[in-house]
């Protein structure tokens, strides 16, 4: 058996910053210290977070008045950002603010108050449950969001008006491509803003590089990630024989032979210690 790893896998840049900062506050012992949500998608980092002395805390508790936030207390808001509303109520609070949003996420945002200031409607491309998309459209004022170009076939938009289309982060290159076509041909007035994030397409390129030339793809993140289940969409599209764990627990080794070429791959908020645990346990069972 072989192990191969992607080019391109793993932390990235925004997950790293917010890690790092959650790191850094830790060792402020004399304040209580909170976290605004999962501080990025995935169960293992929260629940280290937790360990170092972090408390959770999620929106809808500061919208409905049930958190236990006090003036001075600290809070770090996750590296997907949050809500104008969360960002007020925080403010009127008097906490301590630390703000570990990743900057692409920060960089939508601007371009959706630019654009909206220059008169266009906001064509959003992205899932509206998650909360990046929640976070960025709730600072726009006429923001239409559709989940993928189905979507947006379905519920069209008045071609007459000025649009500037954004989009989720973490949006899978070739679908935003697709979109990207169609709104050229159909909307010649949209302004389409490419702002997937650099780490995202590398890792994306990467798996697909990945799934052609195993064997079995593991892709290793949160099964609620967003940017781990489109790795697991990229390498199924190359490799019937892609799965997505979370952890060592969850690996059934049921699922390799003694000869197969394996490809493992992570997702922007998977931790090195955790794709290691996953490479020794397939090693301790196969002797690679």
């Amino acid at each position: 058996m072989e192990i191969v790893r992607a080019e391109k896998m793993g932390f990235c840049f925004g997950v790293k910053k917010a890690v790092e900062t959650c790191y850094k506050i830790s060792n402020y012992k004399d304040k209580k210290k909170y976290i605004l949500g999962m501080v990025v998608h995935n169960k293992d980092v929260v629940r280290e977070m937790e360990n170092i002395g972090f408390v959770t805390v999620n929106e809808e508790d500061i919208l409905n008045g049930k958190d236990s936030l006090k003036k001075g207390d600290i809070i770090i808001i996750r590296a997907h950002g949050t809500t104008s509303q969360i960002v007020e109520i925080l403010k009127n609070k008097e906490v301590e603010i630390y703000d570990a949003t990743c900057i692409f996420v920060d960089k939508i945002k601007e371009i959706l108050l630019e654009q909206e200031a220059l008169g266009d409607e906001i064509i959003f491309i992205g899932d509206k449950e998650h909360p990046e998309v929640k976070g960025i459209i709730s600072f726009g004022k006429k923001v239409k969001v559709f989940k993928n170009l189905k979507e947006l076939k379905e519920n069209p938009v008045d071609s007459s008006k000025e649009y500037s289309v954004l989009t989720q982060t973490t949006l899978n290159k070739s679908k935003f491509l697709e979109i990207k076509e169609y709104l050229e041909k159909n909307y010649s007035k949209a302004k389409i803003f490419d702002r997937i994030c650099g780490a995202t397409s590398e890792r994306q390129e990467a798996t697909k590089k990945l799934a052609k030339e195993c064997d079995i793809v593991i892709v290793i993140g949160d099964l609620k990630s967003s940017n781990s289940k489109k790795l697991l969409e990229v390498a199924l599209a190359e490799n019937l024989k892609s799965y997505l764990v979370q952890n060592e627990t969850e690996l059934d080794l049921s699922i390799f032979s003694k000869n197969m070429k394996v490809g493992i791959t992570a997702g922007a908020s998977t931790p090195e210690d955790i794709i290691k645990k996953i490479e020794n346990k397939i090693r301790g069972n196969f002797d690679v």
